[in-house]
């Protein structure tokens, strides 16, 4: 039975990597996986009530991700549903295509790091519509939006996923996560900009806006989109510093800057009538959430779990030990090239699972093997447009090509990540 349980996973894993041509979406694989994974770990014959105890243990820590991820979701909707993001995008009039790529590149490095690297994709593909009109174009500025958002949120506590997860697990602390990523993650991104400033060349058309009706109709004031944007992205800031004060977890942060933001637009909409408050609303903003997205973390997290707990991670960990020498860096750029594969959610988890937390050395608190984690799981991911949560959202949202991303975008991916990886090693050396 405990054989099964691997046989289990690895089918789900497949069915979640192969979704687009199964047609079959990864979270519905995603949660049998989880489920049936703990089911043969019962039936294995393992004592009932020290499964019970663990399921609930690891319950309560996948709670607090998917909790997290739902408050800071409803807050971007909510700032996106009230044209917050207009505020930025409105400044760019720049036609040069280099010009332009270094601006929505550093953009959506900075934004990643404030929001999510999913978010800030979904958001920077939004903005590249109004900004560029041909699709092959749009299609390389896409490109460079999975590499930046994918590098600005390996350094932020809240600007991806596995980040978070090792952040909210105790593995690292915010302000190490800033300080010692910053730089390693800045290059991942920095270098393939360079290889194209030389390279790239002419300028993009804007495409031609159609005077419909809905271009004069605005669903909020600009002192309604002012207040909610601003008050959005000081929520999502002020939750590692509520944190820090705090030592509640994260998701506490998160649901405190929620209900402000609810409140907050509950009284400026408070005089419209019910339609036009609906669109504008929490209430209104939760309907439209990526609850799939939220429930597939919760289905793989279980699996992972359940792994954990059978002890098949930790037999993984020690034959990668085994295999690079117990060579931590070797380790860490192996699972961020294999996050290209497979997704970056359970590798993490795995290897949460795989290293427990140590007092001193690589594996204590805010030690290097964490740090570099983080980094290499966070970045490794671009190299393949399905490689990461930003990647498949920008490949749905332009329909971009498979083998077109991995001809022109994934050599220059693998550059940022191996200088970036490379950097952050020559610092620990100094």
């Amino acid at each position: 039975m405990l054989t099964l349980m691997i046989v289990i996973f690895v089918i789900g894993y497949l069915a979640i990597a192969l979704e687009h041509p199964l047609k079959v979406d990864k979270a519905g694989s995603a949660l049998i996986t989880g489920v049936l994974v703990w089911t043969f770990f019962v039936l294995s014959g393992a004592d009932q009530h020290f499964i019970e105890e663990e399921l609930l243990h690891h319950l309560s820590e996948i709670s607090s991700i998917l909790f997290f991820l739902l408050g800071a979701m409803t807050i971007v909707e909510l700032i996106d549903a009230h044209e917050g993001f207009s505020i930025i995008t409105d400044k760019i009039k720049t036609q040069k295509r280099v010009k332009l790529l270094w601006v929505v590149s550093i953009l959506t490095f900075f934004f990643s790091a404030a929001l999510d690297n999913l978010t800030t994709s979904i958001v920077m593909i939004s903005l590249l519509r109004k900004l560029i009109d041909d699709k092959h174009d749009r299609w390389f500025f896409a490109g460079f939006v999975v590499i930046a958002a994918n590098a600005g949120g390996a350094w932020s506590p809240i600007g991806d996923v596995t980040t978070t997860m090792l952040w909210i697990g105790g593995q690292l602390t915010a302000l190490t996560i800033i300080k010692t990523l910053i730089i390693p993650s800045f290059v991942a991104m920095l270098v393939p900009l360079l290889v194209l400033t030389f390279t790239l060349k002419g300028e993009v058309t804007r495409p031609v806006k159609s005077k419909v009706l809905e271009h004069y109709m605005d669903p909020t004031t600009p002192f309604e989109r002012n207040l909610v944007f601003f008050l959005g992205l000081a929520g999502l800031l002020f939750v590692p510093i509520f944190k820090t004060l705090t030592h509640l977890p994260p998701f506490m942060g998160m649901m405190l800057s929620l209900g402000v933001l609810w409140i907050a637009t509950e009284i400026i909409h408070r005089s419209k009538n019910k339609e036009g408050k609906s669109q504008v609303s929490v209430i209104g903003v939760l309907r439209k959430i990526d609850t799939a997205s939220v429930l597939f973390f919760l289905g793989i997290l279980l699996a992972v779990a359940g792994l954990q707990t059978a002890g098949h991670l930790a037999v993984v960990a020690e034959n990668l030990n085994h295999s690079f020498n117990g060579d931590i860096y070797s380790i860490n750029v192996v699972i961020g090239l294999l996050s290209a594969l497979v997704d970056n959610v359970p590798l993490v988890a795995g290897s949460m699972g795989m290293y427990e937390v140590a007092s001193v050395g690589s594996f204590a608190q805010d030690g290097i093997f964490w740090q570099f984690l983080a980094f290499c799981a966070g970045t490794g991911g671009s190299a393949l447009i399905i490689g990461s949560a930003s990647g498949v959202a920008v490949m749905g949202l332009e329909k971009i090509d498979f083998v077109w991303y991995l001809k022109k975008i994934s050599l220059l991916a693998l550059l940022g990540y191996f200088a970036g990886a490379g950097t952050y090693i020559l610092m620990q050396y100094i």
